[in-house]
């Protein structure tokens, strides 16, 4: 049990008794941290959630934006970080499959899935192995149903050796009129389960991921760990949809965490209803599995629909022709309690609005003492910094993984992995831009400005395809919230990121937060996955690299001396150490305008390339750039707009509020003057190499050369 003795003593206090066995295990479960979000509450609050595009925020399986005048998206994203450090495989494909049925639940097709994912350096041999089976997990599971995976980011770190933080987005199209909710409005509805039959596997899932690790947990948490089917999840998703479309549920849900406890409460109590449920009823895959089995359980594959009981017969039909277990297990009522009986004997009696609404715990946050010490160094050559950057795991091509994926299955994408964002066509006129971001180094020196340059560069990344941002989707990764330090890393983490959502109007529609993600002592990196949404014309979308020789090169945004937790810094000495880059909040959002002003009246495509800066600068950004297309480039650094910056820091500080844009030559003085930001022309497209301010002239070829590979080396 992972009740807390005060909990323990409100439950018995609003029950007037002590529960039974199988109440306390539905309530211990529904009290997790992360079922319950008893101590994010308060904080979370702080986030933007409502705007003009926004149909529908937090609190269901996923959020909902206005894409089109007929479409919505539906956009969720989720953590399995605990089940993937124990059994990396399926582990992530049960995070996959999680979801997928988040999105599904919304009456939405999921059509992408984008995936960040964090483990300790490739010369660990754990981290090695925990990186292959999760991207074989991701792989398989995302190719088996369909779904493209066209998106993410990777990041090692020693940080993460023990703690392996595998995130994943997922977005899906649903027409306006065709929306569903996770309720259960209507008295005597019935409860239709149906998809995977329920085992014994993940019991205790959600109470595992609300704890720390042990050297242990490998053995005794593994039956934490849930079971995935791609195959049946193919088959419950090709049946939902169809149910959606010939039905007129009341309602949805997925069993993800929690069970069918989580879920059945969970639809009632949004409606002030209650609920009964039959246990006999609920098809099961293994024999003698006892009540507290059957509520606890998380296996996979599972959906309740919320129905009429004059639907049941028509529901099953399609279940039958999908070859999928299905069963009536039980009715709304009109209590507010959550009755399960077992052969109509009453074994379990709990108020709905205990076990979906439990109370906040308001944790105190403590500002960690500083570690003074700080290493001067001394500069390589910018060219050796540059080509050691370019060739760290970190920054270096992640071809090994996207390989693995099927990233144009349902023949969306229209721009592939590689780019600052995914890009998928929804119509003859619109496209969305899809990315995950997040920055766990500039979050572990600045907790506020991380967090908010995490937003920031998310939002860049969507800017820089063409696309107008609308929303953001969050997945916050911390340590132990009972201990002040991670809790203020938390706390001032969120205020950063709300602030720079509030700043661009792009609240926050959905989002998971994930702590305990320590062990025994060592804790992750505070790491804040941002996913942004945004929309385009199809005429408006621009790609990074350069297209034609002969087009100048125009840098958007000051440059600061900002070498403080760059990847210079880490990659190059080894360092974490100072004060992250800070964000400037009007600085962001003029950059962002100016770029979206240009795209948006460029209907002859003057602007052939757009790339944002970030993770080793102005430098690494050009050297994409070049590897990408295979053009050279000569640049002037002198001719950057930039403060306190000298020739090298302005080649590789990971200043905020930047972007990088190639454009015809005869329209680059017109294209200039019209940027309200601070803006230069700092060279052009030319040539086989890549020649910045006489530090560095390398060839494309020995870019390419530095930059393919990397990984492969690892996992040979």
């Amino acid at each position: 049990m992972a009740l807390t003795d005060s909990e323990k003593e409100y439950i018995n206090e609003k029950l007037g008794r002590e529960p039974n066995s199988l109440e306390l295990g539905m309530l211990d479960i529904m009290f997790s941290e992360h079922c319950s979000y008893k101590s994010s509450r308060p904080i979370l609050g702080l986030f933007p959630t409502e705007g003009e595009k926004i149909i529908l925020g937090p609190g269901d399986d996923a959020g909902l934006v206005d894409i089109t005048d007929e479409l919505a998206l539906a956009v969720g994203i989720e953590s399995h970080n605990h089940p993937s450090a124990i059994e990396p495989y399926g582990g992530a494909g049960t995070g996959i499959g999680g979801i997928l049925r988040d999105i599904i639940s919304m009456g939405a097709m999921p059509i992408a899935l984008l995936d960040s994912l964090r483990f300790g350096h490739l010369e660990d041999q754990k981290s090695c192995y925990l990186f292959e089976h999760v991207v074989k997990g991701i792989s398989d599971y995302g190719n088996r149903v369909g779904i493209p995976t066209v998106g993410g980011e990777v990041e090692f770190d020693d940080a993460f050796r023990t703690n392996p933080l595998v995130n994943v987005m997922c977005a899906g199209i649903v027409p306006k009129t065709d929306i569903v909710r996770g309720i259960a409005p209507n008295v005597g509805d019935v409860f239709l389960l149906m998809g995977g039959r329920t085992g014994r596997d993940g019991i205790h899932g959600v109470v595992f991921a609300s704890e720390e690790l042990t050297t242990a947990s490998e053995i005794e948490d593994r039956p934490a760990v849930q079971v995935g089917d791609p195959f049946t999840k193919k088959k419950v998703l090709e049946a939902s949809l169809e149910i959606m479309e010939k039905v007129d549920v009341s309602g949805v849900k997925d069993l993800g965490g929690g069970g069918l406890t989580c879920c059945i409460s969970e639809l009632a109590d949004k409606c002030g209803n209650g609920a009964l449920v039959e246990l006999t009823k609920i098809p099961l895959r293994e024999e003698g599995m006892t009540p507290y089995e059957i509520m606890l359980s998380e296996s996979q594959e599972r959906m309740v629909f919320v129905i009429n009981p004059s639907q049941v017969s028509e529901v099953m039909e399609i279940c039958e022709k999908y070859e999928i277990p299905a069963e009536v297990i039980g009715e709304v009522t009109d209590t507010d309690l959550m009755v399960v009986e077992e052969e109509g004997e009453v074994i379990a009696e709990l108020p709905t609005n205990l076990l979906a609404d439990p109370p906040v715990v308001h944790r105190e946050a403590r500002e960690p003492a500083r570690d003074e010490e700080y290493v001067e160094v001394e500069h390589p050559s910018p060219q050796d910094a540059l080509l050691k950057i370019l060739s760290s795991t970190n920054m270096a091509s992640k071809r090994w993984v996207y390989r693995q994926y099927d990233h144009e299955v349902q023949i969306r994408t229209m721009v592939k992995p590689g780019d600052d964002a995914a890009v998928l066509k929804v119509d003859d006129e619109k496209a969305v831009a899809l990315t995950v971001d997040c920055n766990s180094i500039h979050t572990k020196l600045d907790p506020y400005d991380g967090g908010a340059g995490s937003v920031a560069e998310a939002i860049r990344n969507v800017v820089s395809m063409g696309a107008q941002p609308l929303c953001v989707v969050d997945c916050l990764n911390f340590g132990n919230p009972e201990k002040p330090e991670v809790f203020w890393q938390f706390s001032e983490c969120v205020k950063g990121m709300a602030r720079l959502a509030e700043k661009f109007n792009t609240p926050v529609i959905s989002g998971n937060v994930s702590f305990y993600n320590e062990t025994e002592g060592v804790t992750v990196n505070p790491s804040p996955v941002v996913g942004v949404i945004g929309v385009a014309n199809l005429e408006d979308v621009r790609t990074m690299d350069f297209k034609e020789e002969g087009d100048k090169i125009i840098v958007i945004g000051r440059t600061y001396n900002e070498l403080d937790g760059s990847e210079y810094q880490r990659a190059v000495h080894g360092l974490v150490q100072g004060s992250a880059p800070k964000i400037r909040m009007d600085e962001e959002l003029a950059s962002a305008h100016a770029v979206q002003k240009l795209v948006t009246s460029d209907k002859e495509r003057n602007i052939t390339a757009i790339h944002d800066c970030s993770a080793g600068g102005i430098g690494i950004a050009l050297a994409e750039m070049a590897i990408k297309s295979g053009l050279g480039a000569e640049v002037d650094l002198s001719k950057v707009p930039r403060e306190d910056a000298d020739d090298f820091a302005t080649l590789l500080s990971e200043s905020h509020a930047r972007y990088i844009l190639t454009v015809k030559s005869s329209k680059a003085d017109d294209l200039l003057a019209e940027i309200d930001a601070p803006s230069a022309i700092i060279g052009e497209v030319k040539g086989d190499a890549l020649i910045i301010s006489g530090m560095v002239d390398i060839t494309v070829e020995e870019l390419q050369d530095a930059y393919n590979g990397v990984i492969e080396k690892f996992m040979a």
